[in-house]
């Protein structure tokens, strides 16, 4: 009892040090303030609680990639669907779960800010990778009437499947657009050395993504193939839990950033504003505009924001009349709104064009998960004599691209285009966006090259109905790695420019649009495939993407996302030729 007693005191004087010590670090709302107590840079943020941040994620990724990268694989074989339709699942749960970012980014934005959102989130997470690995290895659950590698589930063990899945999608949804900006904010952007920091941070953040990448490629997808489902997904379910330990023990070192309110409030107050005005003329003097005495954004969490001549429209929202006034001289936010807030509502429409132009580079990177995959099942995969490598796991060569080109570019690229472009980071952001848009085509041409080349063997040996045909699947490494350097390029700098040019009080609803981007890429692989086939299985033919690809024409697909991909990047030249970068002053508040 003495014992229990005397640890008790300890406790207590420890906690009542650590409070002492850490008073001056936090707001009363939890907020770390580095600009008042310069000490605190020190006691948080930078590299110090990144390197929780990098391990989360690396474990997370870990845990959605092992489920996910062969879960076209699973499809076909457990619950029995064909390859279009197989294909078609895999890109509409991929794609929700790049929608309900759009979730999470609100409510952390608005709310719960970024760290509560991703602490709240994660739970949801957890509980569908638990019962994703119950629906594979209960009985009762996982799919019954097996014969060989094909079982026929009934419906309610598909349904528990689904909710599981998508219960996934939802948890990712708290995680995905919150956690490289929580990441970035640790960062102070008033430090010039902090801010050379952050750029760097993004290249590492998407490095700690493939390496748990890697693994899952690798080690999880060989235990699904080879051991069993129920161990394959149960490895992920471990690794998430442990990527919610990584994330809270570095709680300590975070600084939090407090949310602004919500930003389609703000949007809307704007728009409904300058309708209300619309009869007004803007003046010429831009100083007349309405904003705020202080050299602090009345955003919370927000620094102030440089007037711009583009959407003039919208600055009549900012011309003060007599009826904007509710009482007291208080302003009606629905009347008359700051510059600061206008520009907000610019830079996200300025920010579209750019956002729109990423959606079919995602609609490439779809297929590393789907056609890449189904092509590699008719090729021969054995490694030696005894050992065969899954298809899926052919994605580890994507991976392996992105682990040797981040540190490439991070390191060398970078000073050296620096030398010539005179460019803080070597490229600006949209230009290293574009040269990953440019390789994406070659990837595509790649892929459809090889599958002219199978095709030709199965027509020269007449090996329609042999189900693989004596081509090493190694021939599909060289479109994994051009996809995975486009990566390094496109995703990274897209990451890096939708927190960049974001309003700062609306980071994480930003980093949501740009994930969007990859979920309207699943969808319109989807749309194209579901129209393809419809268009090219007339007349008693078997069509582009049939279930036996022998008699099909997955090369005509290939090429069609090569000249989709050409048409986009020549709209592309023509969007980033006329961006503006955003132009913040002050401080946030």
């Amino acid at each position: 009892m003495k014992t229990i007693t005397t640890l008790g005191t300890k406790l207590q004087t420890w906690e009542e040090k650590t409070m002492e010590e850490e008073k001056d670090v936090y707001t009363e709302d939890g907020t770390v303030d580095i600009h008042k107590n310069p000490a605190n840079k020190k006691k948080t943020g930078n590299w110090k609680a990144c390197r929780f941040i990098l391990g989360n994620e690396c474990c997370e990724r870990l845990a959605y990639y092992g489920m996910g990268t062969n879960l076209v694989n699973y499809l076909e074989s457990r619950l029995n669907q064909g390859n279009a339709t197989a294909a078609n699942n895999v890109t509409n749960w991929s794609g929700t779960c790049y929608i309900t970012p759009l979730i999470g980014a609100f409510l952390a934005d608005a709310y719960l800010g970024r760290y509560w959102t991703i602490a709240t989130f994660v739970f949801i997470y957890v509980s569908g990778m638990t019962l994703l690995t119950l629906s594979a290895s209960v009985p009762g659950l996982k799919p019954g009437n097996c014969n060989g590698d094909t079982c026929h589930p009934n419906s309610g063990q598909t349904a528990v499947f689904f909710v599981a899945l998508y219960m996934i999608a939802l948890g990712t949804g708290g995680i995905k657009p919150c956690v490289s900006s929580f990441g970035a904010d640790q960062f102070d952007e008033n430090d010039e050395a902090e801010k050379l920091k952050k750029s760097s941070f993004f290249n590492w953040f998407y490095f700690s993504i493939n390496v748990g990448a890697l693994v899952a490629a690798t080690v999880l997808v060989w235990i699904q193939m080879n051991v069993g489902w129920g161990w394959g997904f149960g490895v992920p379910t471990v690794a998430m839990v442990i990527a919610v330990v990584f994330f809270f023990l570095g709680s300590r070192y975070y600084r939090l950033q407090r949310p602004g309110g919500s930003p389609l409030t703000r949007i809307f107050q704007v728009i409904v504003a300058a309708f209300r005005k619309v009869s007004v003329t803007v003046p010429e003097d831009k100083s007349l505009l309405f904003e705020t005495a202080d050299d602090e954004s009345n955003i919370t969490g927000s620094r102030k924001l440089e007037h711009t001549d583009n959407l003039m429209f919208f600055d009549k929202a900012a011309v003060e009349s007599h009826s904007d006034s509710i009482k007291d001289g208080e302003v009606n936010p629905w009347r008359l709104c700051s510059v600061t807030q206008v520009e907000e509502l610019k830079s996200i429409i300025t920010l579209l064009p750019v956002w729109a132009s990423g959606i079919v580079f995602a609609t490439v990177y779809s297929q590393m998960n789907t056609m890449f995959v189904l092509q590699g099942n008719t090729m021969d995969q054995h490694m030696g004599k005894n050992f065969e490598i899954p298809s899926a796991s052919l994605s580890l060569f994507d991976t392996v691209s992105v682990l040797f080109w981040t540190p490439v570019y991070d390191q060398f690229i970078v000073p050296f285009a620096r030398k010539f472009t005179r460019q803080e980071r070597g490229f600006t952001q949209l230009q290293r966006m574009g040269i990953g848009l440019v390789i994406s085509i070659f990837a595509m041409v790649t892929a459809g090259v090889l599958e002219v080349v199978r095709l030709d063997y199965v027509k020269s040996h007449n090996a329609y109905d042999d189900k693989k045909i004596p081509m090493s699947i190694f021939w599909q490494i060289p479109q994994y790695l051009l996809v995975g350097c486009a990566e390094v390029f496109t995703f990274i700098g897209q990451l890096e420019f939708f927190y960049d040019q974001a309003p700062d009080a609306m980071r994480s609803l930003c980093s949501a649009l740009s994930l969007t981007t990859v979920a309207l890429g699943n969808y319109l692989s989807t749309v194209l495939v579901t129209v393809v086939m419809k268009l090219t299985k007339k007349n008693g033919k078997p069509g582009w993407i049939p279930d036996n690809l022998n008699r099909g024409h997955l090369d005509y697909f290939f090429y069609l996302l090569a000249v989709l991909s050409f048409l986009n990047f020549l709209v592309y030249l023509w969007i980033s030729k006329r961006y503006k970068y955003k132009k913040a002053i002050g401080r946030a508040h």
